[in-house]
């Protein structure tokens, strides 16, 4: 029986042995289909990459797979982009990069010839951890579905139908604490038994620190120890009593004789308790260790007391207590808030915006298709060969970019901005030649249905949440469907025009929207001027906020032109006051300022205070020149050279920035420019200093520029109830006692009343002046250097004269001074009546 089951196990092992010499594979072929994972790892890593980097310019190619001419941008062509889209957007998201990394150690582990059974592990919980990971990244696919895949969305949205959202996270969790617990062996012994080895290292650091410390103390063993050598070498020998006393072994007293046994004891146990006083003396006396003990601070403060050094140290030290002064009061009140006054403050929700619903870009192939065909085709008429084309959709306009075949002039393909246009029957076409920082040609064609762009959808976006700005300022999307923010802070300043209707009002409130949604009261203020009078009154609500003002003023919004001269000039004295707080504080900007502010290295007492920002809008900046003229350009310039450090900035809106409207020294201070759409190609060279503007569609289709390339921007669109929701929600928070007050400024009016009271102090040709006043009804002093041959500082003392004496009116700019008396009848009466006074 046992030789036949012997018999029956050998058959059995030979066949196992056969199946699997039958089905494995030799070393040459393991290794080539390992080479063959890793460069297919390699390239699954290559076109994951790329698609995070250019996949959405592919996603219109995946469609039409099979023609060669439609060209990819993905690092491994039509394929990479077919595959990165299988296994990222449609597959599990971001997680399939984990793929990347079992193919690579499978190949890895058929190259080696090592047993691939050992990765059975390996792959399940790499795919448990895909899973995981998908679902758990599937929780931002509205604004990155690329992170979570199509299966992690789908898994994702499946758990919260019948669990929620919370318990999705609970699972998720759940799953997370799986993984670490059974693929990373973390269990809670482990973290137990690391803080115990952390505390016992920082606890033999401090006993370390200590003992540094008393080694420079007296030490009684130390010195047991040397009485006892000096001891022995004076032949001392100890008494029978302590010796007896302090001995403690196990060794039997048999074995040893009574000399062995004391010579034991002594070299042992030292006695700490007997010492020899006489034998320490000499010790303490050197002069080495009484150094130690010795506190460093009292006899140099005597010593140096009438030295000259004293006053040095006493600099720094006055130095250090400043600087820790600052340090403690951080420490016990924490870093100055200034939002504190309003710290319950409520941001403004996005749900005040209306929601246009799904307002996104819709792809019609036909119409990209016939377009396409219509441009290569005007061009072969004229003999201009196309070596690719490619589109990018956006929410008004489409742009193909074009490489033309070699040999091509780009003038060529310029000049054919109207024919193409007549081609595809569109309104205006742009030609981009050559695209900035690319080998292409562009031309820009109007949607067919343009879609708009909703200002909710742009303060949502996380470009503009996350934006580590200081006055962010979310404009709208470009031709590629990206949310387009600047920060105003460097702009510094910003110029926008445009025909009328063409969206500059609208413009102005999307900037203010922004800056709403984004800063706090305390950090940002608006002076707003509004000469048409209705476009920005709804944010009279928000006066206490967000405004600033004159001390004397009722509305907060200027809609006088004469106020706005004041205004200006006010803003001066705060640019002015501003220079000479950034100079006493020693910094070179508001940023650096408000930072040493809160640290509170600056004295509240000695004039400090937080500085926010200030925003000058001006709505219509041609009719304030028309009307003030040269008393308002004065002070734009100052502010449009110099404010930008302190923190005032300036957007000012107009329809075209002609030469006579915005100067030269003014428009080169404005590099940020927005241009609506024009009516002519000179309107558009006024505004961007070339042209473009003139070929936009309108409705809020602008190009925007800040000294470099110009961007198209479909702006984003925020309709008047909105506006008016926003300042109510804010408008009935907790607000400031009153608008915040700009520093009172004094014209050259202000003291020029009472110039001359005393009659007998007046000019001898006072009554000539007078009369020619009169006589030509225009009080100026031109006038009166002319007629009576005067200078200058004459004419201007007789001015002043005429003025006190009430004959010529206050002084009103670039104007003449109103004459007050109407003839030389009048003239002689008032003369006659000042005698009989």
């Amino acid at each position: 029986m046992a030789k036949s089951k012997k018999k029956e196990s050998k058959t059995t092992e030979t066949d196992e042995t056969k199946l699997l010499k039958k089905f494995s594979a030799s070393r040459q072929q393991k290794f080539t289909f390992g080479v063959l994972l890793v460069l297919f790892a390699i390239a699954l890593a290559v076109s994951f990459i790329s698609f995070f980097v250019n996949g959405r310019y592919d996603q219109s190619a995946l469609g039409d797979f099979a023609n060669r001419d439609r060209a990819v941008q993905n690092w491994l062509g039509k394929f990479g982009a077919f595959l990165s889209d299988f296994f990222i957007y449609q597959g599990f998201g971001l997680a399939s990069f984990l793929v990347v990394r079992l193919l690579l150690l499978t190949g890895a582990y058929l190259i080696l010839d090592l047993a691939v059974s050992k990765l059975k592990k390996t792959w399940f919980w790499d795919i448990f951890a895909i899973i995981i990971l998908s679902v758990l990244l599937a929780f931002f696919s509205t604004s990155l579905p690329e992170l979570g895949g199509m299966i992690g969305f789908e898994i994702n949205s499946f758990l919260q139908d019948y669990i929620g959202k919370v318990g999705t996270l609970l699972t998720l969790l759940f799953g997370v604490v799986i993984y670490l617990i059974f693929k990373i062996k973390i269990s809670p012994d482990k973290i137990k038994n690391a803080y115990e080895k952390t505390k016992a290292g920082l606890q033999e650091e401090l006993q370390n620190v200590t003992a540094k410390d008393n080694n420079t103390a007296y030490n009684l063993e130390e010195y047991a120890i040397s009485d006892e050598v000096t001891a022995t070498e004076n032949n001392i020998t100890p008494s029978p009593e302590p010796v007896a006393k302090n001995v403690t072994t196990d060794l039997d007293e048999e074995d040893y004789d009574d000399e062995e046994l004391g010579e034991i004891t002594l070299k042992t146990v030292p006695s700490q308790f007997e010492i020899n006083k006489e034998t320490l003396k000499p010790t303490i006396g050197h002069a080495s260790e009484l150094s130690l003990d010795i506190n460093p601070t009292s006899k140099p403060i005597e010593t140096e007391h009438h030295s000259d050094e004293l006053v040095i140290e006493s600099v720094e030290e006055e130095d250090i207590i400043e600087e820790n002064l600052a340090e403690k009061l951080v420490a016990h009140f924490g870093e100055f808030d200034p939002t504190l006054d309003l710290s319950n403050y409520k941001f403004p929700t996005i749900d005040l915006l209306k929601d246009y619903g799904s307002v996104g870009i819709t792809i019609n192939q036909e119409e990209l298709e016939e377009n396409k065909n219509r441009i290569v085709e005007t061009l072969r008429n004229y003999k201009i060969d196309i070596a690719q084309i490619k589109a990018t959709v956006g929410p008004s306009v489409t742009l193909y970019e074009i490489v033309p075949e070699a040999g091509i002039r780009i003038s060529k393909i310029k000049s054919l901005e109207d024919d193409i246009a007549l081609s595809l029957s569109a309104l205006g076409i742009r030609i981009i030649a050559p695209m900035p920082g690319k080998g292409t040609i562009g031309i820009e064609v109007p949607n067919k249905n343009p879609s708009m762009v909703p200002m909710r959808g742009v303060l949502s976006s996380a470009k503009f949440q996350e934006a580590e700005m200081e006055l962010p300022i979310a404009l709208g999307k470009t031709i590629s469907n990206e949310t387009f923010v600047v920060d105003l802070a460097k702009m510094p300043h910003l110029l926008m025009a445009g025909a009328t209707g063409q969206g500059k009002s609208v413009g102005l409130n999307a900037v203010l929207t922004s800056l709403l949604y984004k800063k706090h009261p305390a950090e940002v203020k608006f002076v707003l001027v509004d000469p048409k009078k209705v476009e920005l009154t709804l944010f009279n609500k928000i006066e206490r906020h967000y405004l600033a003002k004159l001390p004397d003023t009722e509305d907060a919004i200027i809609t006088d032109n004469s106020k706005v001269i004041t205004t200006l000039n006010s803003l001066c004295v705060e640019m002015d006051n501003r220079y000479s707080l950034l100079k006493d504080a020693m910094v070179r900007n508001i940023k650096e300022y408000n930072e040493k502010f809160k640290q509170r290295k600056l004295n509240p007492e000695a004039g400090h205070r937080f500085l926010p920002y200030i925003v000058l809008v001006v709505d219509e900046f041609a009719d304030l020149i028309m009307t003030a003229g040269k008393e308002v350009e004065t002070p734009i310039a100052r502010l449009a050279q110099l404010a930008r450090a302190i923190g005032i900035h300036l957007i000012i809106a107009t329809q075209r920035p002609s030469v006579n409207v915005i100067t030269g020294i003014i428009k080169a201070n404005f590099p940020g420019r927005i241009a609506f759409r024009v009516t002519s190609k000179i309107d558009s060279r006024t505004i961007l200093d070339q042209q473009g503007a003139d070929q936009l569609i309108g409705r809020g289709d602008l190009l925007y520029t800040n000294g470099n390339d110009m961007v198209r921007v479909q702006c984003a669109f925020v309709d008047t109830p909105e506006v008016e929701k926003i300042c109510d929600f804010i408008g009935s928070q907790k607000a400031y006692a009153s608008a915040y007050m700009l520093p009172e400024f004094i014209g050259e009016d202000g003291g020029g009343i009472n110039l001359d009271i005393d009659i007998s102090e007046r000019d001898s040709l006072f009554r000539d002046a007078a009369e020619v006043i009169v006589t030509a009804q225009q009080g100026s002093a031109s006038l009166i250097q002319r007629k009576l041959k005067l200078g200058y500082n004459r004419a201007g003392r007789l001015i002043d004269q005429l003025e006190a004496a009430g004959i010529v009116g206050p002084f009103e700019g670039s104007k003449a001074r109103s004459v007050n008396i109407p003839d030389l009848v009048a003239l002689e009466q008032f003369f006659n009546n000042e005698k009989n006074n």
